[in-house]
């Protein structure tokens, strides 16, 4: 067979043309100011790491991504349901199938019992597949008299306090890309082979039940164990209920990156990010001037933006302006994360400006941001109450307004650590010394993340009876 040149190839359908995308409306944000980013632009390694990135195929498709637009668009009608969640920031060293297949099993488990409490699809989305890069408060960190750079996120540098771990190097980013194509193979995997059967994900859930603590979920159990022996005997087609559609997200901050991960969409000739299927700005980065904001109303993926309690209504109704001009649904995504004080005094006029202004976006909840707290014994933690708080918040303030409360996003692990207190079964302060093991955010463990799908489960089936 004769050699095809590179010019003369024709991409597959929804694939994406090799390289980095050229449109130079995705440059602009290189003339912005731009916060939370690495020092490397003179490190001996960063171009060749910019260019090795350019080269790689893309880690997910502009279809799949487009797929996922239409899934969010039926969230923000009120028609879905979006559960997001994963690790404060992933590891390199945690990308393991052990790891990686417990985290994907519990958002499965989760998301049985949500779409059985809503009565309407729940789309899963992973905080996966390269969740490397964290914000941080402060440039350095100092001990004993030492001051070092911040650790931000393996995708930067290391955790270990020395000069040479704590170094900025743009290589990193290598080895992030690597890391998520073997995460999103995984997952697909999973999700697609049998893995995420829904008889097999709803029968792990009786190791939950069998636990005293969580007898209060056994009425709602049972009802999902009946529905699902009902359909069993009816003669539901188990096969399509043996896979599932898994999505991957993380929030954009390192820009270097995400340019060089941005391709050209064979189909329409316009970018997309394809680092993940959907990307969010944070609290710390969503200025309207500034190169995260810009970068991102470029590129054709979902956006979300987190919103904190001091969230000023016109700057969102500039977000919109600025992210979503066509108002497209399934475009944009507000995160609040106000905290359980706050959440029902701050949300409400941000939902009714931005209802008022005609668009259409999806709301979604982070109840664990805006709730940590610094336990007795200097943990960084959460109360397992007050995030839950916020969620109920969240309902109460849609409830009122009429409106839908669209999602949970929410930092777990399908481990069983000690990193939020309290819960059904438990976790103290004395229980962090030997298993708290998060390097940035306190995380709810598999049994904290399962006792909150019960709760929000029953939320959403007291609001699916009175509809």
């Amino acid at each position: 067979m004769g050699k095809v040149s590179e010019e003369n190839r024709t991409p597959l359908p929804g694939s994406s043309v090799a390289g980095p995308a050229t449109d130079p409306q995705l440059d602009l944000w290189r003339e912005l100011p731009i916060a939370q980013q690495p020092t490397w632009r003179e490190h001996k390694d960063y171009q060749s790491s910019i260019n090795e990135l350019g080269s790689r195929p893309p880690l997910v498709f502009a279809g799949e991504v487009d797929v996922l637009r239409e899934r969010l668009a039926a969230a923000a009608q009120g028609k879905a349901f979006l559960l997001q969640g994963g690790d404060c920031a992933e590891t390199f060293a945690d990308a393991t199938a052990d790891k990686i297949s417990s985290r994907v099993r519990t958002i499965l488990q989760m998301a049985v019992v949500l779409t059985y409490g809503a009565s309407m699809p729940v789309i899963k989305m992973g905080r996966m597949a390269g969740q490397f890069a964290k914000p941080r408060s402060s440039n350095d960190e100092t001990r004993d008299g030492v001051t070092l750079p911040a650790f931000r996120g393996d995708i930067v540098n290391g955790f270990d306090f020395t000069p040479d771990s704590r170094a900025h190097d743009p290589k990193r980013m290598v080895q992030a890309y690597n890391t998520s194509s073997a995460t999103l193979n995984l997952i697909r995997a999973f999700t697609q082979g049998g893995f995420a059967d829904l008889r097999s994900v709803h029968s792990w859930n009786s190791g939950f039940m069998a636990n005293p603590a969580h007898s209060a979920y056994e009425q709602l159990a049972g009802e999902i164990d009946s529905a699902i022996r009902f359909m069993d005997a009816c003669g539901a087609d188990f096969e399509a209920l043996k896979r599932t559609e898994f999505f991957a997200s993380h929030e954009a901050l390192l820009l270097d990156y995400e340019r060089a991960l941005t391709r050209t969409d064979s189909r329409t000739g316009l970018p997309y990010d394809t680092s993940g299927h959907f990307l969010w700005i944070g609290e710390r980065t969503r200025q309207l001037d500034h190169a995260h904001v810009d970068f991102l109303s470029h590129v054709r993926n979902p956006i979300g933006v987190k919103l904190g309690p001091n969230s000023d209504p016109e700057d969102v109704l500039a977000l919109i302006e600025k992210l979503d001009p066509n108002r497209e649904p399934g475009r944009l995504t507000f995160i609040t994360r106000m905290g359980a004080k706050n959440i029902r005094e701050k949300l409400p006029n941000l939902i009714e400006k931005v209802t008022a202004s005609g668009a259409q976006v999806l709301w979604v909840t982070d109840p664990m941001h805006g709730n940590t707290v610094t336990s007795q014994n200097g943990y960084k933690t959460r109360n397992f109450e007050d995030v839950m708080d916020e969620v109920r918040g969240f309902f109460e303030v849609h409830d009122a307004l009429g409106t839908f409360p669209g999602g949970l996003h929410v930092e777990m692990t399908g481990d069983d650590v000690a990193e939020c207190l309290g819960g059904a079964d438990p976790i103290r302060e004395e229980d962090f010394d030997s298993l708290y093991e998060s390097l940035c955010d306190p995380r709810l463990n598999h049994r904290q993340s399962l006792e909150m799908a019960f709760l929000v489960s029953s939320a959403l089936q007291s609001r699916s009876r009175n509809r």
